[in-house]
């Protein structure tokens, strides 16, 4: 597909609305009408096939931490031998950095490839391996399953941001990275819904109810890594070429308002030297070091939620997890509510700190509350936080940085970051410290102010920069007219 050069008079300020750059200044009011109207039309086109299966997609992940912490609180401990020492930490440690080492060739993959065989591949790969490890018997296979498990995923963050951030506008990006965030805690819920009834089948075909939620989720993964191959949609430049999707027409109109935004539709030749050359960027390890951080409480509640709530707070089994799953799908409300204001309004750095601010008061009523109910509740402000900051900093991050192999490096290094920030928050809880989990707490605290003070760093950078632009003594980013959005 050939792409119209963009002049720097077409570029998008982000202090201004949205706008549609026509193509000569005497273009009717008329004209102008019909090109919003397609945009419209195909943004809508793009909302339904590319939020919906990616939602799904991203939840694979969160399903697994679903499944095996429900597990974690029947027999399955037990049965594997995962009740000695730290393994069963270990298990969910040697998960992550098996994705961190293969996240950026996943993520370069993605580009090569395209979205359609690699997603579709990773995605029945990932519920084989699941449905497989309903029928190991030792903590070693276990172990030997989550590597297997780790690479298989290490491709699905990083690759759907990169394609999620190549077909929206900026001000567009948070509000579909709530979308797919929606999916994602959802799937998550019911799974946890599913996993009670999924326990009581315990006994049932000479299965436990543990070897059940393996068996049951992996098969349904399975099924829908077929289907992505033709649900998925590929790159913007050659979206014309996915199943059933858009015409030649509307694909240039998809590619035309990119281009209009940032320039970067058509990436650059591929060479190490042009991937290796954004590690340069002190901005990579901004975003990477705040998804770590983030992602220290991200682990630590969606794997252990259930075991805080049966240790902690003395709930049963099943109680424990039907009890986790609520909190997910409150967070649907303030990921939305978040995200819409932070578009509406070209606001990151504002809903990133509130979005903080909340979380630490969850955690404080988690931790330091003597009632149940009002510990409970702080396990919602903590979830519905994290879940909206992951919205938020994803949109930060990808609203800030212009060229397709610097969004492919920088997706690949904060999901390595956000990977490494779940080996961490995978020791924090500690199940000596019941019913309180002061480690968890604290370092929950610490790492939202650490967020905060990274993000007022950055703000103050890029109103400088901006003025520096706007007095035209700057180019950002290596493109006319770019400015960034704090």
């Amino acid at each position: 597909m050939s792409i119209k050069p963009v002049d720097s008079t077409d570029a998008y300020d982000d202090t201004a609305g949205p706008r549609v750059a026509l193509t000569s200044q005497d273009e009717s009011s008329a004209e102008m009408e019909e090109i919003l109207r397609k945009e419209k039309r195909v943004r809508l086109k793009v909302d339904f096939r590319l939020c919906t299966i990616a939602g799904l997609l991203c939840s694979l992940n969160l399903l697994d931490s679903g499944i095996i912490s429900s597990a974690s609180v029947t027999s399955m401990l037990h049965d594997l031998g995962l009740d000695h020492g730290n393994r069963y930490s270990v298990s969910i440690l040697i998960f992550t950095v098996a994705s961190v080492c293969f996240q950026l060739p996943a993520t370069l993959a993605v580009r090569i490839l395209g979205p359609r065989p690699f997603f579709a591949l990773i995605t029945f790969s990932f519920g084989l391996i699941t449905l497989c490890t309903a029928f190991i018997h030792t903590w070693k296979e276990m172990i030997l399953m989550r590597v297997l498990l780790g690479v298989a995923m290490s491709g699905i963050y990083p690759g759907l941001a990169l394609l999620i951030s190549s077909w929206y506008r900026r001000e567009e990006l948070q509000l579909r990275f709530a979308f797919l965030q929606c999916g994602e805690v959802i799937v998550l819920a019911t799974g946890g819904i599913v996993n009670f009834g999924l326990n009581h089948l315990n006994g049932r075909g000479g299965l436990k109810g543990w070897q059940w939620m393996f068996l049951v989720q992996g098969l349904i993964a399975c099924v829908i890594g077929v289907a992505t191959y033709w649900w998925i949609v590929d790159f913007p430049e050659h979206s014309d070429q996915s199943f059933l999707f858009l015409s030649k027409d509307e694909a240039h109109v998809a590619a035309s308002r990119i281009q209009r935004d940032r320039g970067d539709v058509i990436p650059a030749p591929f060479s190490w030297t042009e991937i290796l050359r954004h590690f340069l960027d002190p901005k990579v390890y901004g975003f990477a070091a705040s998804f770590f951080l983030l992602n220290l409480v991200s682990t630590s509640l969606s794997y252990f939620l259930p075991i805080i709530l049966q240790s902690g707070m003395g709930f049963s089994t099943n109680k424990a997890i039907l009890l986790s799953a609520p909190p997910y799908y409150y967070t649907v409300i303030p990921v939305l509510i978040s995200s819409r204001i932070g578009d509406r309004y070209r606001l990151r750095g504002p809903v990133i700190t509130f979005n903080s601010l909340c979380l630490i008061a969850g955690f404080v009523m988690l931790g330091f509350a003597d009632q149940v109910t009002v510990r409970y509740v702080g396990t919602y402000l903590a979830t519905g936080a994290y879940v909206s900051n992951w919205a938020a900093l994803n949109s930060y991050q990808a609203s800030n940085i212009t060229g397709q192999w610097k969004r492919a490096v920088t997706a690949a290094a904060i999901t390595a970051c956000n990977g490494l920030g779940g080996v961490a928050g995978s020791f924090i809880v500690r199940q000596q410290e019941a019913p309180r989990y002061l480690t968890a707490i604290w370092v929950s605290i610490g790492s939202h102010i650490f967020i905060i003070c990274i993000i007022a760093a950055f703000s103050v950078f890029f109103y400088i920069a901006n003025l520096e632009q706007k007095k035209g003594r700057k180019v950002i980013e290596g493109t006319e007219g770019f400015r960034y959005t704090y």
